[in-house]
């Protein structure tokens, strides 16, 4: 059995996603496709408008065959991070032969060219990207800039838009494992990444989840013609949740040293984000003011995120390189005793059931362990109760 693999967080799961799934079953040559799935926080610093098994569900009703937890500390970091981790786990089992991505432009090659050059570490580069850091931008601007400067052969596009730098990412990943794995570029249809305006059948999931903040009419009618069904009924039960208060709490409680710790914290930020903190009434306000050319929201976002959930960067060094573990969160009825046989294939555990929670050992253990944690500070923000141990079987 072969299984393509996509990386994704599904908030929510709309008609592109369902589209991309419907390419990967034509163009991958697998057998079935399985998820790597952002669980109940995102990469841009915000909490999933749904948990984490009801997006699996929508997943699995709509395309996919499997779904596995992204785990946290990968999921709310960087795209560098966030590629780094997802290909970790995937590259641990054998069955999964292609990982399909999104994009606006390029092919296979075309993509592992500009990730073979991102990975290039000679003085001449460092020196570049040195010089392109001098006046604020930051490193992921200024990297790609040297990159270019140096790679004259290089599509820009594969570097500067938003779906085309992940897949550049997750090619990264790929060398740097020394994986199989194939990438598999599927060119993005409807609106692009992070347009907010709607559209009639392909908005993108930032336009999307401001139709459901705005929640009129009009707004609503959109949002239903741009989602399968099953994803509509419960994204107009889903209540707000004060996760922003809970965030600015956290950072408020937290010393200057427990910041720093953050991944995506440097250079003394975590002492002018606590000094923002004692003097702005508001989250929203934070943000806005700590915003510069080298500190974006969704980086401030994440460091906020980070502190809230615990994600510490000596933690997450450790979990980018050790064995960790495939935790399904749903998996299809259709051929589901082979497919749960192929994932346990690897040297990773493959976690269905409580029992299978015994086999998690150090780095593993410390890492499921911030799985738990998102999962209870989640389900106290909500208000409701999700259970860790436990797979959604169609």
């Amino acid at each position: 059995m072969k299984f393509c693999a996509v990386i994704c967080e599904y908030n929510p799961f709309h008609n592109g996603h369902k589209y991309q799934l419907e390419e990967i079953r034509k163009r991958s040559g697998c057998d079935k496709i399985l998820c790597v799935m952002s669980g109940n926080f995102t990469q841009r610093g915000e909490p999933a408008i749904l948990n984490k098994y009801d997006r699996a569900l929508h997943a699995v009703k709509n395309g996919a065959d499997a779904v596995i937890e992204l785990p946290v500390p990968f999921a709310v970091s960087p795209a560098e991070i966030f590629a780094a981790g997802a290909v970790h786990i995937i590259s641990s089992i054998p069955a999964v032969k292609a990982l399909a991505f999104g994009c606006e432009s390029g092919d296979r090659e075309s993509f592992l060219n500009a990730a073979r050059a991102t990975l290039s570490e000679d003085k001449q580069f460092k020196a570049t990207l040195k010089e392109h850091m001098k006046d604020g931008t930051s490193y992921v601007k200024a990297r790609t800039q040297t990159v270019l400067e140096l790679n004259g052969d290089i599509d820009e596009a594969l570097l500067t838009a938003p779906n085309n730098i992940l897949g550049t990412e997750y090619c990264r990943a790929l060398l740097q494992e020394h994986s199989a794995i194939q990438p598999l570029p599927i060119p993005r249809v409807g609106a692009g990444y992070a347009d907010e305006t709607p559209q009639k059948n392909f908005s993108s999931a930032t336009a999307l989840r401001g139709c459901l903040a705005r929640g009129d009419k009009k707004s609503m009618k959109l949002l239903r013609g741009n989602l399968p069904a099953c994803v509509f009924d419960d994204l107009v039960r889903a209540q707000p949740f004060p996760y922003r208060q809970a965030a600015l709490c956290a950072l408020i409680r937290s010393a200057p040293d427990e910041l720093a710790r953050c991944p995506d914290c440097s250079e003394g930020l975590e002492n002018k984000l606590r000094t923002m903190a004692k003097s702005n009434s508001s989250y929203e306000e934070i943000i806005e003011k700590t915003v510069s050319k080298r500190y974006t929201a969704s980086r401030l976002k994440r460091i906020l995120m980070q502190n809230f959930l615990g994600v510490t960067r000596a933690e997450l060094r450790a979990f980018r390189t050790d064995p960790l573990y495939c935790n399904l969160l749903a998996v299809g009825k259709k051929d589901t005793a082979e497919m749960l046989a192929a994932l346990s294939e690897g040297p990773f555990p493959l976690l269905v059931r409580k029992s299978d929670y015994g086999a998690l050992k150090r780095t593993a253990l410390a890492c499921f362990a911030l799985d738990v944690r998102a999962n209870d500070l989640y389900n106290a923000l909500t208000g409701k109760h999700t259970n860790e141990y436990e797979t959604r079987f169609l």
